[in-house]
């Protein structure tokens, strides 16, 4: 019979609650000020007025104009204070202080970078936005996708020829991983490029992406937990800690915005940890919402392009049932139920493959 070291179990739920609670509260701490330097720069949201596809977002711009001056950059405050934790947790095992350093080669060093460099991307955009910049009040589509394919490119290098990773988990128990050997490399970039994107789609109502984001991310803390990866599941626990403080300002009627420096940054790390957990089938079970959204412009465009009418009155989808009459709230939480039955399912069959 297998003793169960409880002892162990509770150092480290303690390690993980804790970091999770600090992040929180650090973010809570600095929100009234970043708020202020955000108004007293007059960093606001500027409405695009142009969709993805190019052509005038007139009825966007009508359905979400009370929004415009809204402060943005959020995002800065949720993956600063990530970055500030980790810092503090290395500096405290420095003095002999904390047990554990939430900086690990091994297990945080790739999502943080993926972190710091997808948030620099989207600050970039959202600085464009703010002052007005560029055609479409921002980095066009196409930049962001090249860009967001190099940052992408690299990761999927490291993992491949330095991590070894060459196959695909199947979330169905006693079903072997797909070996897919160097076609590794495209399926990784196509899931960052993916998630990041399917994320920066979702951000379009109060608090909709940052409730998605702290399911997801908890789903794949308690994978990584019972992978015995206990940094990269304390890492899932500050960033949904930190998202979590964002949500508390962010829900209807939102003080501020976590902007594309926010929703890029969080969407790529969230697809790297679920590469780095090997549960890339579950990942768009954990984030079921996001595939969906993504799906509907897909369809949308897609449509548009062919057959010259539209499937949904606007896309991404919350924008259709904000357009047919919803409240935003109404949608909001209706999207919160799915994404958290989805995340629940998809965590649970991520536990049946690792047990």
């Amino acid at each position: 019979m297998r003793v169960i070291d409880l002892s162990e179990i509770i150092e480290d739920l303690i390690l993980i609650i804790g970091s999770g609670t600090v992040a929180f509260v650090l973010a809570l701490i600095l929100t009234p000020w970043f708020t202020n330097q955000l108004i007293k720069f007059k960093i606001g949201k500027q409405i695009r007025e142009t969709a993805i596809s190019g052509e005038k977002s007139s009825l966007f711009s009508t359905l979400h104009a009370k929004k415009s001056g809204t402060p943005t950059m959020g995002g800065l405050l949720i993956w600063g204070t990530i970055i500030l934790t980790v810092l503090i947790s290395m500096v405290l095992k420095k003095l002999g202080l904390f047990q554990h350093s939430l900086f690990s080669r091994e297990e945080t060093w790739i999502p943080l970078f993926t972190l710091l460099t997808c948030g620099v991307l989207g600050a970039i955009d959202d600085y464009l936005n703010v002052k007005g910049i560029g055609k479409t009040k921002g980095l066009s589509a196409k930049i962001k996708l090249l860009w967001l394919t190099i940052f992408s490119a690299a990761g999927a290098y490291w993992f491949h020829y330095k991590l070894g990773y060459d196959s695909i988990s199947v979330p169905i128990p006693g079903i072997e991983a797909l070996e897919v050997g160097i076609w590794y490399i495209p399926i990784f970039i196509f899931i960052i490029i993916a998630t990041a994107n399917s994320v920066n789609f979702t951000d379009g109502l109060d608090g909709l992406a940052s409730g998605l984001l702290i399911m997801a991310f908890a789903g794949f803390g308690v994978i990584a937990f019972i992978q015995g990866l206990l940094i990269l599941s304390a890492l899932c626990a500050v960033i949904t800690g930190a998202v979590l403080a964002f949500l508390w300002f962010n829900v209807p009627p939102a003080k501020f915005y976590m902007g594309d420096t926010g929703s890029l940054a969080l969407g790529a790390t969230l697809g790297v940890i679920a590469m780095l957990t090997d549960q890339t089938l579950i990942l768009p079970i954990i984030g079921f919402i996001f595939v969906i959204e993504t799906l509907s412009v897909i369809i949308q465009l897609t449509s548009k392009k062919l057959f010259k009418r539209k499937v949904f009155k606007i896309a991404p989808i919350h924008h259709h049932f904000e357009q047919s009459g919803w409240k935003e709230f109404t949608i909001v939480m209706r999207f919160w139920i799915i994404g958290g039955i989805m995340g629940a399912f998809g965590t649970l069959l991520g536990l049946l493959n690792i047990l």
